[in-house]
Formats: structure tokens, C-alpha cells, sequence
């Protein structure tokens, strides 16, 4: 069902606005609380004389959103957050979060209005759009950066690791050596003597008994 709003509705659109709802919100709540107005064709007379009636509201709340759109054109939100091994966030950044931390802020943003072209599910810099009121859109970014201390914590780990692989690597490195030079005595040794060896040999045996 069509209904036009007379008021400024929470999650569903601003004053003037035709949106679609279920009947029984329109017939339950909308209409008997003057939020909103039926807006079929068979109705058009009455549109625009609620038309007429809501165009300086609907002048207000423009100028409103307009004022909202300066705060948050050229805006700059820094997010920090925990980042996993692949890189990627331990969950996506939402509207509903980008909306609360907005409001933080003292910029009153509901969340239905903003999109992210691509979803914020990594660090790195985004551009979120707020479609704020028919004609009136603004741009912000965000920025994504990892936990400074779980930054320092992997630093650590890296360190330890490259450490640990030097470490194992000059022990290789040593094994190897002691192994070339047993080796290499070994073959020194099982070497046939030469004549003069032989005569130092025997000469060296005679002394010793």
C-alpha cells in the first residue's frame, strides 16, 4: 500500500516522501496517527492538497538534512579494530555502527540512509554515501586501521619467528661443517701412507718400545 508521509518516519522516510507499507502498518499505526495519508490514484485530490499543507514542513526538514549534509561532506571517521590472520575484520562494519559512532558525534544519521559501495570487512579507506532527503546526498570516509596493539603484539611474534628461523638456520649451518670435517678426517685417515709416513711410523714405534 502507498501512503504519503506527513511526518518524518524512523526507518521508513521523510515528510512528503510516498513509500510502500504493508496495510496493516498504514491502516494500525500510520494513518490513525497522522504519520501518513493514503496516496492512491483514487486519492490524487487529496495528495495535493496534503501536498500543498506539507510543503514547509517539507521546506524544514530539507534545510535540516542540508545542514547535516555539511557536517558529514569532507568527514573522516577513523575506525581501529582487531584484524585476523588473513587480514580481514572480525566482522563487518555496519551502517548501524557507522550510524551510532555518527551520533557520538552529535550527527544524527539514521543508519537506512547510508550505503557502502563495497562492504568495510578489511582495513583500508572507504567512502560511505547518506542519502539524507530527496535532492540532498553527502560523502564521508572511513578509515580503517588495525589495533596499535595487537599491531605490536604481531610485531613481536614476527621478530621472534625470523629470530627463531636464523637461529636454526646457523645451527644448519654448523651441523653441516662438523659433518664435512668428520668427513673429511675420516678420508684423511683411510688414505694410503706415503713412503716417508711409513718410515715415520715405524720410527715412532721403535721409540715407543
Amino acid at each position: 500500500m502507498k501512503v504519503i508521509l506527513t511526518e518524518k518516519v524512523a526507518s521508513l522516510g521523510n515528510v512528503g516522501e510516498v513509500v510502500n507499507v504493508s496495510a496493516g502498518h498504514a491502516r494500525n499505526f500510520l494513518i490513525p496517527n497522522n504519520k501518513a495519508v493514503l496516496a492512491d490514484d483514487s486519492n490524487k485530490a487529496q495528495m495535493n492538497h496534503y501536498n500543498k499543507m506539507l510543503a514547509k514542513k517539507v521546506s524544514e526538514e530539507k534545510s535540516a538534512a542540508e545542514a547535516v549534509a555539511k557536517q558529514l561532506n569532507g568527514l573522516n571517521l577513523d575506525l581501529i579494530k582487531k584484524v585476523g590472520s588473513n587480514g580481514r575484520l572480525f566482522g563487518t562494519v555496519t551502517t548501524t555502527e557507522l550510524s551510532k559512532i555518527l551520533a557520538d558525534k552529535g550527527i544524527e544519521v539514521e543508519k537506512r540512509v547510508l550505503s557502502v559501495d563495497n562492504p568495510i570487512k578489511a582495513v583500508g579507506s572507504y567512502t560511505v554515501k547518506a542519502k539524507l532527503f530527496n535532492g540532498v546526498e553527502a560523502e564521508f570516509g572511513v578509515k580503517v586501521e588495525m589495533d596499535p596493539k595487537q599491531a605490536e603484539e604481531l610485531k613481536k611474534k614476527a621478530e621472534a619467528a625470523a629470530k627463531k628461523k636464523a637461529a636454526k638456520a646457523e645451527a644448519d649451518a654448523a651441523a653441516k661443517e662438523a659433518g664435512e670435517t668428520a668427513e673429511g678426517e675420516e678420508a684423511k685417515e683411510n688414505q694410503p701412507l706415503t713412503d716417508e709416513q711409513k718410515l715415520a711410523k715405524e720410527a715412532d714405534e721403535l721409540l715407543r718400545s
